[in-house]
């Protein structure tokens, strides 16, 4: 009797062992083993940065790679610092912020490919680089930035009433060589309609925390008080408006805002009126598909794919429907 349980006793000990081997075999990450450097951006507690690191996290989840984030301040010298030090850690991968530009970065790209790691952006194109490496995997997620400007504000001027004369304001990142396209876009769609346009630069300060915007914006409407247009061309001034226009003593109703990105602080400044157009370029998407194309690229040689985010246009009359998936943080 005791010699019949202890040969069933090893067979249920062998019977766990194979079905636990075929657990951990069904559990296994395709991209295992992989290991990536992620660039979010701006900081860990930036609204938009927050979203595109919600989606590179869901991705090393899914798809199992092992992923390094960087959080940069939307600055493009500490970015190409940390590009630097990226490649001298030599992941297998690197997704990279574009905001210095292909003349600050492509040196730096040359010199990872060279080594073997492969590289690919989000947020803001690397055309020069895109081109050279495509085939090697080199990738772009994010919106087309000059049409997206475009299109947000042409968009402004129709759905506001707009009209020649109007004195609009654009707060934006002109100075940065590609990132500065979408401003460029804004800006050409509100002269075209004859609109007065003042252009402010964004300070490397309010770029970093954009609450420190406040008094800026107020000084501006103070001295143009016949504005009627503010577009503010950053996810986290656009979440910042309803601080902008208060810290200005305006209500919801006297200046039309707009700008770019869904977030928590987003939404409910359209739910009050203090924000009344948003392009959406829907960043949990530049988390997520960066660390499938590079997963992608460097298991199976797969060439770089370029995809653009942008959705369309959002205000009070459709926002609703995708309200519970910003507060989730997804959209």
């Amino acid at each position: 009797m005791r010699s019949r349980l202890m040969k069933w006793g090893i067979v249920v000990s062998v019977a766990l062992l194979l079905l636990g081997s075929a657990l951990a075999v069904a559990e296994a990450k395709r991209f295992e083993g992989i290991k990536i450097r992620f660039f979010c951006g701006g900081g860990p507690g930036d609204p938009f940065a927050s979203v595109v690191y919600r989606g590179a996290k869901a991705a090393e989840e899914d798809l199992g790679p092992t992923v390094e984030y960087v959080f940069s301040d939307w600055d493009p010298e500490k970015m190409v610092t940390q590009f630097k030090e990226a490649v001298a850690s030599k992941p297998d991968g690197i997704a990279i912020m574009g905001h210095p530009g292909d003349d600050a970065l492509d040196p730096l790209i040359d010199e990872a490919f060279a080594q073997g790691i492969i590289v690919t952006s989000q947020n803001t194109t690397l055309p020069k680089a895109e081109a050279k490496y495509k085939a090697q995997g080199f990738g772009y997620v994010g919106q087309e930035l000059y049409e997206s400007g475009l299109l947000l504000g042409k968009g402004c001027v129709e759905r506001f009433g707009l009209k020649a004369g109007d004195r609009a304001m654009v707060w934006g990142l002109l100075s940065q060589p590609t990132r500065g396209l979408r401003t460029k876009g804004v800006i050409d769609a509100l002269k075209e309609a004859g609109l007065t346009v003042d252009y402010l630069e964004i300070s490397r300060e309010v770029d970093a925390s954009a609450p420190l915007g406040a008094p800026i914006f107020a000084g501006y409407v103070a001295s143009h008080p016949d504005v009627k247009l503010v577009v503010t061309d950053h996810g986290s001034l656009t979440a910042t408006l309803e601080t902008f226009v208060k810290a200005a003593g305006k209500g919801p109703d006297d200046i039309f805002c707009a700008g770019f990105d869904l977030a928590a602080a987003t939404l409910e400044a359209i739910r009050k009126g203090y924000c009344d157009l948003i392009l959406d370029q829907q960043q949990y998407l530049q988390g997520y598909l960066p660390i499938l194309q590079l997963c992608m690229s460097i298991k199976y040689k797969f060439s770089g794919l370029h995809i653009d985010t942008g959705s369309g246009l959002v205000d009070k009359s459709n926002v609703e429907a995708i309200a519970p998936l910003v507060e989730e943080g997804i959209r």
